[in-house]
């Protein structure tokens, strides 16, 4: 099944190739036309592989962080649910370094960024764990808060034809699935040196033909959208703030809100979450209040990141702060409140773990793994029950009607979807007389598979 899957993956790229190939234009406008058989011989041959490898056709690809609608929620079923260091580990393939990010995949092909001593490298990995190619992004790696993270911590993103890696150096390079370089720039030499207490670790996020990206920190800030194949900058647009102190830095990273009438982009950050146009970046909305002036604290910056769902944004701040459900028809500076602030928790915000928005129902956990589930329309909390207590670091992911919860020690807590709390699991991959596991990055879901990065290894969960 596994040689069919490979074979139906690349016979997919093959035809996406040869479809691009009859519909574009060369530089001079001459037409590059393929030729008609030989694609319908692909087409034949591929519809046959995808019939006997049927797991490829219902496979949904991770290209983000959080997955396909950057959102956390995966689509697929017959997902695991129990696993140990011995059972349910179709593969391990150690790294050559830690980090944070999140893999993200496409067919039969994995992406992940590293440290890899000095050196921070994009890998690429095929669905049996083999390491194919290592890209060298940057140079001068740091870790920063002890274990808590390190230069490579952005999570790359993919279209099925090229993968992008973002470095807190500020470089950022674009390959092809061969790992052959398109593009390489580095941010800060084309706008400025960071001044950021943690580095510079925004995930970028893929949305069509570009990419876009905010940063934010002591002496400037910025939103920016840039062509996804040639680096070059499409717009950049200033982001003023009133914060200060540490609060003008911020490591959440963008998220996109749209559904049939609306989108924008949404940069979260410097006290504000802010709604932007993404034809030209210009504000939409703006809303503070995640850090009250009357009780200001001027060490609250930004991990979490905002989620959006159909109707609502759900806005996260930091250290026990406020909550916000956000309506997506905002327009102008909402701080004060009205229709558009549509509900506010006033404690209880995940400070690292980015919310999970699903079915109508708002999930967030908490350093400490709490969980708490509230309703999406009105904010009204259903539960808040614990859970492992450990650190939590990872963002939630939902699956198959689970929600799966991941530990900085490794365990992974399997929770019903839904109204009712109830555990269905806990899985620890550490083994009995191994090292301890340390992971932060959230989870990857595609093919039936879960995908656990640790801080030195990659690991496949799934049905043998």
């Amino acid at each position: 099944m596994r040689d069919a899957q490979s074979d139906a993956a690349t016979l997919q790229r093959s035809c996406r190739r040869e479809v691009s190939l009859s519909n574009t234009h060369g530089r001079h406008g001459v037409t590059r036309s393929a030729t008609p058989r030989p694609l319908a011989g692909l087409l034949v041959i591929a519809a046959m592989l995808f019939g006997v490898g049927s797991t490829i056709a219902r496979a949904e690809n991770w290209p983000n962080w959080r997955g396909p609608n950057r959102d956390g929620v995966s689509s697929e079923t017959d997902l695991p649910t129990t696993w140990s260091a011995s059972e349910g580990v179709l593969w391990k393939t150690p790294l050559p370094g830690p980090a944070g990010a999140t893999p993200v995949i496409w067919g039969d092909r994995i992406f992940l960024t590293s440290a890899a001593e000095n050196d921070l490298a994009l890998l690429c990995l095929d669905n049996g764990g083999n390491i194919l190619w290592q890209k060298s992004v940057a140079s001068g790696n740091q870790d920063v808060r002890g274990d808590e993270g390190n230069s490579a911590a952005p999570s790359p993103c993919t279209d099925g034809e090229h993968v992008w890696a973002f470095m807190a150096t500020g470089d950022w390079a674009c390959f092809d699935f061969a790992g052959n370089e398109v593009w390489r720039f580095n941010l800060q030499d084309r706008y400025g040196k960071f001044n950021i207490q943690f580095g510079m670790t925004p995930t970028p996020i893929l949305d069509g033909d570009r990419l876009y990206f905010h940063c934010m920190y002591t002496g400037a800030a910025y939103v920016l959208a840039i062509d996804k194949l040639t680096g070059a900058e499409v717009w950049k647009v200033d982001r003023p703030s009133d914060a200060r102190a540490e609060c003008e830095h911020s490591y959440a990273s963008p998220t996109i809100y749209r559904d049939g009438e609306r989108a924008m982009l949404i940069s979260h950050g410097a006290d504000y979450v802010v709604g932007h146009s993404l034809d030209d970046g210009s504000e939409i909305f703006r809303c503070g209040g995640l850090n009250p002036p009357g009780d200001y604290n001027p060490t609250l910056r930004f991990v979490a990141s905002p989620v959006t769902s159909e109707g609502i944004i759900v806005v996260p701040s930091a250290k026990n702060g406020p909550v916000l459900g956000i309506s997506p028809t905002a327009s102008g500076d909402i701080t004060a409140g009205g229709m558009a602030r549509v509900w506010e928790r006033e404690h209880n915000t995940p400070d690292v773990p980015s919310p999970l928005v699903h079915d109508g129902l708002v999930y967030l956990c908490r350093e400490n793994g709490g969980l708490i589930c509230l309703d999406a329309a009105t904010g009204e909390e259903i539960y808040y029950q614990p859970t492992h207590r450990e650190r939590h670091r990872a963002s939630p992911v939902y699956g198959d009607g689970k929600v799966y919860l991941t530990a900085r020690d490794g365990r992974v807590t399997v929770v019903r979807a839904g109204r009712a709390f109830e555990i269905l699991a806990e899985n620890d991959i550490t083994p009995p007389d191994g090292p301890p596991v340390s992971i932060s990055a959230s989870p990857a879901v595609s093919a039936g598979r879960i995908y656990l990065r640790t801080f030195d290894s990659l690991i496949a969960i799934g049905a043998k």
